[in-house]
């Protein structure tokens, strides 16, 4: 503890670094300020009352989990109700789906720089283009659908007025939204589209904690006499989970690189040993957000089409459907992830050829880029069941053992894996701040485990 202070102070101390780290801290908090500006005309009370009732019904499931991704702005109808799904969804399909299938944008994508700019401009005018219509199907729930299915009034004066007004008011937020999550990225510290959600996570602990003193603290003692073992199990859950997380986070597989011996003159060159690392989980957490943002699509779709009415139901926590479709999203952007920076990786065998280094029984040239890629997907295929299992079995156990939904929501695999990844990210940004001014970081061996 007295190195990770000490690790902070040092931190503080570079004033470049403390310009990132304030810089950061500051469009957290105009982040956190916009998340209860509420949208006007909507009764933001009864809302959230709604939310949790059909959060009890449906155990907590995709509702919750999009509720707690933005926040809880999702829930109060705020400014940033849409959260960073849009922004994130307009980046998978311009920038990775569009920039494959046309041979326009693919040509940008490789131009550099100046090619990345022209394609990250037109993920911005998609952003804007889902923000307008996801506002609008936003109004149309709350206008219709709400007081349809609960008997109750939220917007206080409906018609063409109000959409018009929350359609311009949320497509605003999302593009406030987006510079933030922008400025951070190229201003701050960390990732800014990782940061803000983390943001929203964390914002909700007290909740979460006043949710399960009243379930399970000893106000419940006498309703239910295994609230305790209920509670001790939950916190032993966390660390393991938290544990286990950080253990695969900072795995590698290394490659072992020897260095072909050359005589020049009187002196000797190579013949040292090194490796190549491969991380475990390369993508990281964007495919658990990739996943999530792709499953607001259908829950969106059911609200709006009344022949799909229940398919909102199949998206319960403990539901197969859930559980099967956000299972298969994981594994496939833990893979399509892995595959863009794949080439990262297997370029490393054309430069190992021109300075003379090899794989250890393995011919330099196209062999070489055929083990590296054997190896990649291996190691991706661990990384995929390891994410399946962070984000659906801890959600499963605390469903079953009827966990408050908040409380499941927040300390389940998903949240913990983005909150404790982007942590890890973020922490080692500011150690390679500190290891290049001769500072240690922030563990006694001066990095984070793995990266020696």
């Amino acid at each position: 503890m007295f190195r990770l202070f000490s690790a902070l102070g040092n931190a503080w101390g570079i004033p470049e670094l403390r310009k990132k780290l304030i810089f950061t801290l500051g469009i957290l908090a105009l982040y956190e300020v916009g998340l209860f500006i509420p949208v006007p005309g909507v009764n933001g009370a009864e809302l959230g009352r709604i939310f949790e009732e059909l959060s009890q019904r449906t155990g907590g499931g995709f509702l919750m989990l999009m509720d707690m991704m933005t926040g809880g702005a999702l829930s109060q109808a705020t400014v940033f109700a849409l959260g960073i799904m849009p922004y994130i969804s307009a980046t998978i399909i311009v920038e990775t789906l569009l920039a494959t299938a046309i041979p326009a944008l693919e040509k940008l994508r490789k131009e550099g720089p100046n090619g990345y700019r022209k394609l990250h401009q037109y993920s911005r005018y998609a952003t804007m283009a889902l923000a307008i219509i996801n506002s609008f199907m936003y109004a149309t729930l709350l206008e219709k659908a709400i007081p349809a299915q609960f008997n109750t009034q939220i917007v206080l004066h409906p018609g063409w007025g109000f959409k018009i007004v929350t359609v311009i008011t949320m497509t605003a937020g999302m593009a406030i939204i987006m510079w933030l999550a922008e400025q951070i990225t190229e201003r701050g510290i960390g990732n800014g589209m990782s940061l803000l959600i983390t943001a929203s996570i964390v914002g909700r602990i007290p909740l979460a904690i006043r949710d399960l003193g009243t379930t399970l603290g000893p106000s419940a003692l006498n309703q239910s006499p295994m609230a305790p073992l209920k509670l001790i199990f939950l916190v032993a859950f966390i660390v393991a989970v938290v544990a286990l997380v950080i253990f695969v986070e900072q795995g590698q597989r290394r490659v072992p690189v020897n260095y072909a011996r050359r005589v020049v003159g009187r002196k000797v060159y190579g013949g040292q040993s090194t490796y190549l690392p491969l991380k475990v989980n390369s993508g990281g957490v964007l495919p658990i957000i990739f996943a999530v943002s792709l499953l607001y699509f259908p829950i969106q779709l059911a609200t709006f089409v009344p022949q799909l009415e229940g398919l909102a139901s199949w998206f319960s926590r403990t539901s197969v459907a859930f559980n099967l479709s956000y299972a298969v999203l994981i594994i496939f952007f833990t893979y399509f992830s892995t595959a863009i920076t794949a080439h990262q990786f297997l370029d490393a065998a054309d430069q190992m050829k021109k300075v003379g280094a090899f794989i250890p029984g393995i011919r330099p040239g196209q062999a070489t880029v055929e083990h590296l890629d054997g190896i990649l997907t291996r190691v991706t295929f661990i990384a995929a069941i390891y994410l399946v299992g962070i984000a659906v079995l801890p959600d499963l156990i605390m469903a079953t053992m009827k966990i408050p939904p908040r409380v499941a929501g927040l300390f389940g695999g998903t949240s913990l894996l983005i909150v404790v990844g982007v942590t890890l990210d973020t922490m080692k940004q500011i150690e390679s701040h500190l290891l290049m001014r001769h500072y240690e970081g922030f563990f006694k061996s001066g990095r984070v485990k793995g990266r020696r």
